[in-house]
């Protein structure tokens, strides 16, 4: 395993430091008895024979004020993400689940496993990683702050509303439809008038860029009269998808493994040599200069769609990679996706930003070929084609490994073939399974998957660390590695603490009004966790307060809150970030880089 014979000495709060030991675990390494303690920061001491020695810190605020980042629900609060989840609701809600902690600390690993490979490699020696996660969930909206901050307007109005689906019999379902032909044949089949039809496709296309669907309602009431028998019937008959929204406790009583991604080396053939052992020439050997970022002087390949793959390889360029992104002849589509700047969607940018492009035609002989040629000078080859796509191109692990036996194939799939019943791997769809929507909300609040793209984003966080696994993996044994990751995996580091609480027979969803902001005269406050019932006591007096007279009152009572912001396009001008963005050639707004190394 890549930290083999690494010992980790970790302290910290549980949120920011459970999810990373799991990993680290996972990956190997031993772990001294962990510290818990009640406030941030985090620290991780990882130190092994043949690595060297890392520390990473990881706090709640690394960008913000620390009085305006005290824990998870200050800082969903600061930096937009109770806004970006309450627009489904017309007002912002936290997440019950802990996003930016769980976030943050897949980041702390990636940033410890990028500086091993950096040290490794004998060029960069960072020594010291520090995250927060202010940055990761600056960096988990990323796509909703540069739309916001675009010139030109959205290209749906964001209003509230949104799946999911109620049967007749009252099953709650979400609805998965790529293109409008299998959107309206399903609603046709249920007897859905036409214009609801036409109307409520934008909606609901664009829902995962505006984390909203305000659908007619005349849909939401052709689901209402139709049984889940009917609704299975017709999605079948459309080529659509439908999934019940599960619970925890269904989903407790499923196997779950400890690690979300696997690392297979490739076999060692009889009598053939591999990587430092011969002295062969690897697209590695060109090491970097010392104070360069840990991956600098690798390659990695990406035919990325969407937002999983896009994102592990764009946290890879940050890294110092140089990502050579493969998109189809004409160019990537949603290049041209509203709000542009410059000509280019900002959305678009946020997960592709920096990187090189080449255009092949991957279905042609001729365009494998020379994917094959790119691969055979490359670090890592990462995609999310559908199951079997890449098998049947040529291009699987098997056969760029014959080309490059010290390649890093990395695979970002849906469901990582775990699950037979699955529907489409999808944000939504998996949410729905795996019960992130029940999670996401508090007991008092029906479950719904979050209109925020949660599992692709955690998914392609997670893909990053699988990829940083395996390069590590690659320099400690000569051996190239095949690794996947998927959203499932992702889906189940978010709820881990939920399934455990359901595992144990407790309620594992979160009381009644967990994480609910406070209104004030002129906007919102949010209490950190640990003070919200005192702090809600007397709703009436907040009221009559200003949000900075409510925020000043709550904290001369010893009890943490901030400001919930509530507009992404006046981000860049809050006294609370000031300098933390910048914007690149196409004047497009840019968050900060997840990692700050020394």
């Amino acid at each position: 395993m890549p930290l083999e014979e690494v010992t980790v000495e970790v302290a910290g709060p549980a949120p920011l430091t459970a999810p990373a030991l799991a990993h680290l675990r996972s990956l190997g390494a031993r772990t001294a008895q962990r510290q818990v303690t009640p406030t941030g920061p985090a620290r991780f001491a990882a130190a092994g024979h043949e690595v060297g020695e890392v520390t990473a810190h990881t706090d709640w605020a690394d960008v913000l004020p620390e009085a305006d980042a005290a824990d998870e629900a200050t800082v969903q609060a600061a930096s937009g993400m109770m806004h970006v989840h309450g627009r489904r609701d017309g007002g912002p809600r936290g997440l019950a689940v802990d996003y930016a902690a769980t976030c943050a600390s897949v980041l702390t690993v990636q940033g410890l496993l990028a500086a091993l490979v950096g040290q490794a490699r004998g060029g960069a020696r960072a020594t010291e990683i520090t995250t927060g996660a202010d940055r990761a969930a600056l960096l988990t909206l990323s796509q909703y702050i540069a739309a916001a901050n675009a010139p030109e307007a959205e290209a749906v109005p964001s209003a509230p509303g949104g799946p999911p689906f109620t049967a007749a019999c009252g099953t709650r379902f979400e609805l998965e439809a790529l293109e409008p032909a299998p959107w309206a044949r399903f609603w046709r089949e249920l007897g859905a008038p036409e214009e609801a039809i036409r109307s409520g496709w934008p909606a609901f296309q664009f829902r995962y860029a505006t984390a909203c669907a305000p659908l007619p309602q005349a849909l939401h009431r052709t689901a209402n009269a139709a049984s889940w028998h009917r609704i299975r019937e017709a999605a079948a008959v459309a080529g659509a998808e439908v999934c019940v929204l599960r619970a925890l406790d269904e989903r407790a009583a499923e196997a779950v493994p400890a690690a979300p991604w696997t690392l297979t080396p490739y076999p060692w053939p009889a009598g053939t040599p591999f990587g430092w052992e011969t002295g062969a020439p690897s697209p590695s050997d060109a090491l970097p200069a010392t104070d360069a970022l840990p991956l600098s002087g690798l390659t990695v390949l990406e035919a990325g769609r969407r937002i999983q793959a896009p994102l592990a390889a764009h946290l890879l360029g940050l890294l110092g990679a140089d990502v050579v992104r493969i998109e189809p002849p004409g160019g990537d589509p949603l290049r041209g996706m509203p709000p542009c700047a410059s000509g280019v969607s900002a959305r678009w940018l946020a997960l592709n930003r920096g990187k090189r492009t080449v255009e092949i035609d991957i279905k042609s002989p001729a365009g494998q070929a020379e994917l094959r040629e790119l691969a055979a000078h490359a670090d890592v080859f990462l995609h999310n084609w559908a199951p079997g796509k890449a098998e049947g191109r040529g291009l699987g692990a098997d056969h760029l490994a014959s080309v490059n036996p010290r390649l890093v194939y990395a695979y970002t799939s849906g469901w990582a073939g775990r699950l037979p019943d699955a529907p489409m791997g999808t944000d939504f769809m998996v949410q729905a399974r795996t019960g992130v929507g029940e999670a996401a909300r508090p007991a008092d609040e029906p479950p719904a998957p979050s209109l925020m793209t949660l599992i692709d984003v955690l998914g392609g966080l997670v893909g990053a660390e699988a990829v940083l696994a395996g390069l590590l993996s690659r320099e400690r044994t000569g051996r190239g590695v095949w690794v996947e990751s998927s959203l499932l995996g992702a889906a189940e580091t978010l709820t881990a603490p939920a399934l455990r609480r359901a595992a144990a027979g407790r309620d594992p969803r979160r009381p009644a009004g967990f994480r609910r902001p406070l209104p004030t005269a002129d906007g919102w406050v949010a209490p950190a966790d640990g003070t919200s019932s005192a702090a809600g006591a007397d709703p009436a007096r907040l009221r009559a307060m200003t949000t900075d007279q409510a925020v000043a009152a709550l904290r001369a009572q010893g009890r943490p809150a901030t400001a919930v912001t509530t507009d992404l396009a006046a981000l860049p001008q809050d006294p609370r970030l000031h300098g933390a963005f910048t914007r690149d050639a196409h004047g497009s707004l840019v968050v900060p880089s997840p990692w700050r190394f020394a």
